[in-house]
């Protein structure tokens, strides 16, 4: 049983930075129907930008408390994404809006390489480590730990998630996305500037990505120019679970697939005596996406458009 609330603990932690990559996915998808495969690639570059930041406040020697550090690395991470996503928005797949469906997911894909490689060349091939700046706090529950960095990722994504329902579903905002989402053409109609919303939803993702790139980054303690694309490939994985274009599909998504990962990688592995390990773990969510999908190929919760993002 402790090592079943061990993991637990470890998958709704990752189960919640997953939440925030598939919000991202979900949103976008939700008013134009477009899976942005390069989604992932905004996590990979809020975590090294945010890394970079925190790097160069270290050797400038300003004595900094850690909790300012973190801030300042998020908030110069959180521009830097967000133009990053205007500019994919406005220059690969505005003009392909009324192309057919498969040209934007094509580009998409174009995109996700071509930041992978922008990135490779601004910071290389190295994997980057987290400089070690925070104090990592245990606190034993059951038999099992959990951190004090643990508790606040969870803390943290819950608001962020609550806070992006408040907008959605209580701000002129939120009311014109989602009339935009229902039907573009009638919103239009009434006075909705399509483009403006649509960039809106790349926007709030890509902010949401930043901050799960400096989680993740925090959590593992690594960052690299590739860990973009699995991460985001999970992430979708997860809105599609939940029921893509539903924000709180998303959200349930996200955490179902981070425990049955870290359920797949431990509990299990250590029923299997490690055969079935965490070298198998992505085996054990994409099964069960496809069983999923198999009985309900909505997902958990549909697709409901009047919470359509």
């Amino acid at each position: 049983m402790d090592i079943l609330l061990q993991q637990l603990i470890n998958g709704v932690t990752l189960g919640s930075v997953y939440a925030l990559v598939a919000l991202g996915y979900t949103m976008v998808y939700g008013i134009i129907g477009l899976i942005n495969f390069a989604h992932g690639e905004l996590v990979m570059v809020g975590a090294l930008t945010a890394l970079s930041v925190i790097a160069a406040l270290l050797r400038l020697g300003l004595g900094l408390p850690p909790a300012a550090m973190m801030l300042i690395a998020l908030l110069a991470a959180l521009p830097v994404c967000m133009l990053l996503a205007y500019a994919m928005e406005r220059v690969a797949y505005r003009p392909l809006r009324r192309a057919p469906r498969l040209a934007p997911l094509i580009t998409a894909i174009g995109v996700s390489i071509v930041l992978q490689n922008v990135a490779m060349l601004v910071w290389g091939r190295s994997y980057f480590s987290f400089p070690p700046i925070l104090s990592v706090t245990n606190y034993d529950v059951a038999g099992a730990t959990i951190t004090d960095l643990q508790i606040l990722i969870v803390l943290l994504s819950a608001a962020l998630m609550a806070g992006l329902l408040l907008i959605v579903h209580r701000t002129r905002l939120g009311l014109a996305m989602r009339a935009t989402a229902e039907n573009l053409g009638v919103a239009a109609l009434m006075g909705v500037d399509a483009n403006r919303i649509i960039v809106a939803a790349f926007l709030l993702g890509s902010a949401l990505a930043a901050v799960a790139g400096l989680m993740v980054s925090a959590y593992y303690g690594i960052a690299h120019y590739y860990m973009g694309f699995l991460l985001g490939l999970k992430a979708f994985t997860a809105a599609v679970l939940g029921g893509i274009g539903n924000i709180g599909g998303a959200m349930l998504g996200g955490l179902l697939l981070g425990v049955i990962e870290s359920l797949g990688a431990g509990y299990i592995g250590d029923l299997t005596g490690g055969f079935l390990g965490s070298n198998y773990q992505d085996v054990f969510a994409f099964m069960v996406l496809v069983v999923v999908l198999t009985i309900r190929p909505s997902g958990l919760l549909g697709e409901r458009v009047s919470e359509r993002a």
